[in-house]
Formats: C-alpha cells, structure tokens, sequence
C-alpha cells in the first residue's frame, strides 16, 4: 500500500490561493486505506478551505469528488466532461494521481494535495511503517522474509552494522533492528547458514536502467 499525508494546509491554501472556483479529487485507492484521500478526507478538506477563504472574505467555489482510482485512465476519463470548467484541480490521491490527471488534461492546473511517502503497511490503527522500496529485485526469501534494503537504516545485506541493541536499531528505541528479526527468523528456521552466502552489492541500475520503469503484460493488453 501507498502511503501518503496531507499536504499542511497553509500549503494548500496558496496552492488556490489565485482561484475562485476548484475541484477537489479524491481516490478510493490506497489514500482512502490510510485516512488521506478518500471521501471523507476530500470533504474535510473542502470545509477547511472554505472556512479558511469566508474568513478572508474571499470566497471560493468548490466540488468534490471521488474516484475509484487515480491511477487508472479508465477512472481519470470520469472527469472528461468537467475538469476544463475549474480555475484548478486539487488530487488527493498519491503523486500517480496528479501525474495521471495532469497528462490527460493539459489545459488544467492540477495540484497534490498529498505529499506521498512510502510503500508500507498498518502497525497499528493510525500508524503505518515503511516495508518495501520498489527495487524490482525482491530478495527476501533470502532474509528470513524481512527486507534489509527498506527496513534498514543503512540498507545493509550482509549482517547489521553493530550499532544495534537490544534488538533496536541504533537511530531510534522505537525502531526495530531488521537484522535481529532476520537472524531470529532463520535460526528459528534452522537456517541461519545462509548468512554466510556473502550477498552482492545491490545493482541499482538493473531496477532503474533506461528510466522510469515500465512492466508490460502482454496477455492483458487489448
């Protein structure tokens, strides 16, 4: 799941500071999961702005909608008949949905209202933790399934950097170290011999070669 976070609003205000009438666009994705651009969220943010442009007796008219995804053409192709009609557009969705919008329709003034931070999961109701770095090579079948490129501090693949204790990372208490989970996990498997494959030095540039990244599946396209 994408993780994201409203923008502050001081920030979004003068993004549409300018407008007179918007649209605000929120996304059922991975946003609405994480409480920052779903429904509700897009309307909290309407009635902020509202409020906010009332009390500086500058006024300002606003819609709200949802999509299903704002990564998808199918979806962004709902606002075909409407996105031209605003003075801007705001996208609560992660950095995708702005991009998405944006391209469809060039003559809009599209804005993220969301600053988009990671690719994770739930800890817990309300907190969320980063798990995955999108490299295209995932090895951590090797790792005990944990994944030291993301959930360490350093990235380390060969073994923690000893600056850890009691099973903590040395950047934080509140931080796990992924190599005591690691080592646990594989002794706990009985496979803790596998350390000492000495892994190689992460090539970057076979996830990253050529640019931006593009998977094709050739059974899907139409």
């Amino acid at each position: 799941m994408i993780i994201a976070e409203r923008k502050p609003i001081e920030e979004i205000l003068e993004m549409v500071r300018a407008f007179k009438k918007i649209l605000i666009v929120g996304c059922k994705g991975c946003v609405t999961v994480c409480n920052a651009g779903g429904r509700k969220e897009v309307g909290i943010l309407a009635s902020i702005i509202r409020l906010a442009r009332e009390k500086d007796q500058n006024p300002i008219d606003i819609t709200e909608e949802t999509l299903e995804r704002q990564c998808d053409p199918e979806y962004i192709e709902q606002l075909a008949d409407t996105a031209n009609d605003y003075d801007a557009i705001l996208s609560m969705a992660c950095s995708v949905g702005p991009q998405f919008i944006g391209a469809r329709f060039p003559e809009a003034r599209v804005f993220p209202a969301l600053n988009t931070e990671f690719m994770g999961g739930a800890l817990e109701h309300g907190v969320w933790a980063e798990f995955c770095q999108g490299c295209g090579d995932c090895k951590i079948h090797l790792f005990g399934g944990f994944c030291p490129i993301a959930r360490c501090s350093k990235s380390l693949l060969n073994g923690p950097c000893g600056g850890s204790s009691g099973g903590k990372c040395e950047i934080s208490k509140d931080v796990d170290c992924v190599w005591h989970l690691i080592v646990e996990k594989l002794m706990n498997d009985g496979k803790l011999d596998q350390l000492t494959q000495v892994k190689p030095i992460k090539n970057w540039s076979t996830s990253r070669d050529g640019g931006p990244r593009k998977v094709v599946r050739e059974d899907l396209k139409l």
